[in-house]
C-alpha cells in the first residue's frame, strides 16, 4: 500500500475533491485511495442505502466529527 502523508493535501480520484487526513481503500480494487467521504459512500451503497440517506449520513459525520486543519 501507498505511504500516506495525512498532514498534506490529497485529491480524491472518484470525486475530485481535495481532502486532508487519512483515506479510504476504494471496494472498487482493493487499491486506490479515495477521501473519506468516498469511502463512507463506497460502504453504505454496498448495503443499499439511498443517495439521500448517504447524504443525511455524511452531514452528520461532518457535524460530529472534529475538524482537520
Amino acid at each position: 500500500m501507498k505511504e500516506v502523508n495525512e498532514s498534506r493535501p490529497a485529491v480524491c480520484p472518484r470525486c475530485g475533491k481535495t481532502y486532508y487526513g487519512r483515506p479510504a481503500v476504494s471496494r472498487e480494487d482493493n487499491t486506490t485511495l479515495i477521501c473519506p467521504d468516498c469511502g463512507t459512500r463506497e460502504a453504505l451503497e454496498s448495503i443499499g442505502v439511498s443517495i439521500e440517506e448517504q447524504n443525511s449520513i455524511i452531514e452528520t459525520i461532518h457535524r460530529h466529527a472534529p475538524r482537520l486543519r
